[in-house]
């Protein structure tokens, strides 16, 4: 029997757990009007959205090298992504996800799939390197505004393009890449995992994330809002806006546990 990657399932926990304070938060100042500066009016909302994310690219980024048939993990994807598109599109309450974070995984694992003979010629340190610094160099890009359409799932979004979840190409694929060469650079010249990424350093962290689905995460956050409002405010959102949010961050979770986390894992 292979043994569980347990480092993952470490980082999982820590994030399942900071993705429900990140939802919980979320609700309560966007769905509930709670006047929560520290969280809008700061870039600490920005980092805590990227340390959740991040994680996601990431550890994608690593378990594609684990995987016998990226193309089929792209099309798993794409077809998340679709289901999130049609849903916030039809609920029409807030802005259809056009190029959310589904997206993202589902072109970046293409794109591993197409590419894989010639990255896996490139040094992992070097890889890694230079994947750093770019991402450094491009996070800036999707920011701004360009006069040319069509092209903002590449990273460069025109004056009319809208979207409630947005992680182009650029530079998010550069962060996904980082996590496959980081892969290479752990693995050497075997495709076993390396003896630390079998060590259990906080149990409690690992045995959440293996017993519990990820989504779990994105429920407790929204569940405890929920109730605390009806409680203390005796209001509840409307029905309609919630599933549109829900439909997006649960499709979401579920990349984190698709990612994960057994050697043989390999479809």
């Amino acid at each position: 029997m292979q043994k569980r990657i347990t480092i993952f399932d470490t980082v999982r926990g820590f994030t399942m757990i900071s993705m429900a304070g990140f939802h919980a938060c979320y609700d309560l100042v966007y769905l509930y009007d709670w006047d929560m500066p520290w969280f809008t009016q700061t870039v600490f909302q920005d980092i805590w959205r990227a340390s959740i994310s991040w994680v996601f690219l990431f550890i994608a980024g690593w378990m594609c090298t684990l995987s016998r048939n990226n193309a089929k993990r792209a099309a798993k994807y794409a077809a998340a992504a679709l289901v999130v598109w049609i849903a916030t599109t039809l609920v029409s309450v807030d802005d259809s996800v056009n190029f959310g974070i589904i997206y993202c995984m589902a072109a970046c694992t293409a794109i591993i799939a197409l590419a894989r003979t010639v990255l896996d010629r490139v040094p992992a340190v070097w890889g890694i390197t230079i994947c750093l610094i770019l991402f450094a160099c491009t996070w800036s890009i999707p920011k701004a505004v360009y006069p040319i359409p069509y092209l903002a799932w590449l990273g460069f979004p025109s004056p009319d393009f809208v979207s409630g979840d947005y992680y182009p190409l650029i530079p998010f694929f550069i962060m996904y890449l980082t996590g496959f060469f980081a892969a290479h650079a752990a693995q050497k010249t075997s495709r076993e995992a390396p003896a630390w990424s079998y060590e259990n350093p906080v149990p409690a962290l690992a045995s959440l994330a293996a017993v519990l689905p990820a989504a779990s995460a994105h429920y407790l956050g929204h569940a405890g809002v929920d109730l605390l409002c009806s409680i203390t405010l005796e209001t509840r959102c409307d029905t309609s806006r919630k599933l549109c949010h829900n439909t997006n961050a649960v499709l979401e979770v579920f990349l984190m546990q698709e990612g994960s986390l057994f050697m043989h894992e390999r479809d």
